[in-house]
């Protein structure tokens, strides 16, 4: 049944198939029978998660189906990005499937109903909700803000109490100015400020916050990060957003659409990011890695390269709900072959 909605919903534009995707997942699909195998439990940054697969923030944008995405098998749904103010964010069309490339590139900017909705959504999350999994908030500045901190402070403040962690988005590429954020002067202000904010307001004393960054910064910014972030004792990073590159293995005649490029031909380039920092942080900061992950070996790849957790959004689009079970299903396989009686003890083992 799965299967046949997706080849229809594929059928549509898609931006109008991502909406439509939304809408349907309010008829909850079943729950995963991997979700409770003691071999992908983790308890990481205070948390405990049933199994590292997560949902990278941008496909449930205003907090509208995160029940039903937990029920279907993620560990954890990082919902957004919001913004203080509901924006509209860039024209259309703003999402492009690369389907030669088993790819995407959007330029969506971040289009959100703002942090008051998302605050109200969070609310209506119940205990039984939050019991399934784990539930982030991936937060931004406005397009037109003239203060960038003060945008960040705002929303952690509304909606950091109600989740279970908070993303700090410094990297889209699709807002103009947002990945100079990622600088050091820029982001040590930033971290220095919210960790202020969060230690002034006890409703945010056991929330992390993580940081979302690029894969297509140099290395001086990737060590100045690292850095920062141990300096800081940053509870995490995220590794990675989309990139502004065009590999030229791409093949789809839209490879050369405006907007950032995720899935397959991001992988290797993400993957090698997040070995660096693990490296260069010692193992000493969790890690999510996220950027072209397809099967089970490629989200163990990521895992074996410094990743606590991962995320999937790509894939989720071209192979439907059925893809969570696979990968579960090929991690766990991989983990028992090698002798694992844990992931924790494969994370950064290819570093």
């Amino acid at each position: 049944m799965q299967n046949i909605l997706l080849k229809i919903i594929q059928k549509f534009p898609p931006e109008t198939a991502h909406n439509i995707a939304l809408k349907l997942l309010k008829f909850n699909f079943k729950k995963s029978k991997h979700l409770n195998e003691s071999i992908l439990r983790q308890h990481i940054f205070g948390l405990d998660f049933s199994n590292p697969l997560g949902l990278a923030a941008g496909f449930d944008k205003n907090v509208e189906a995160v029940t039903s995405l937990l029920n279907l098998g993620f560990g954890f749904v990082e919902a957004g990005t919001i913004t203080p103010k509901a924006q509209y964010g860039n024209e259309k069309p703003r999402i492009f499937r690369l389907k030669n490339d088993y790819a995407i590139i959007n330029h969506l900017g971040f289009n959100n109903k703002g942090c008051a909705y998302a605050e109200k959504q969070l609310k209506k999350l119940n205990l039984n909700t939050l019991s399934k999994g784990i539930v982030g908030i991936n937060i931004s500045k406005n397009k037109n803000s003239k203060n960038y901190i003060d945008d960040y402070s705002y929303c952690l403040e509304r909606l950091g109490p109600f989740a279970h962690y908070v993303a700090i988005n410094i990297s889209s590429p699709n807002t103009p100015g947002l990945r100079d954020l990622q600088n050091r002067g820029q982001i040590e202000k930033l971290v220095f400020s919210l960790k202020n904010k969060k230690n002034q307001n006890n409703l945010l004393e056991n929330t992390p916050i993580f940081f979302k960054i690029s894969p297509d910064m140099d290395e001086e910014q990737i060590r100045d990060i690292a850095l920062i972030s141990l300096a800081n004792n940053i509870d995490g990073l995220i590794i990675s957003n989309s990139s502004i590159d065009r590999p030229n293995t791409l093949n789809s005649n839209l490879r050369n659409e405006v907007g950032g490029l995720s899935g397959k031909p991001i992988f290797l380039k993400s993957t090698l990011m997040l070995k660096k920092m693990y490296t260069l942080t010692n193992g000493q900061i969790p890690l999510i890695g996220v950027g072209g992950i397809t099967d089970g070996l490629e989200c163990y790849n990521k895992i074996k390269a410094g990743a606590s957790l991962v995320q999937i959004y790509t894939a989720l689009t071209y192979e439907g709900p059925l893809i969570i079970d696979k990968i579960l299903f090929e991690l766990i396989y991989l983990l028992k072959t090698d002798g694992y009686k844990n992931i924790k003890e494969a994370i950064g083992k290819d570093t």
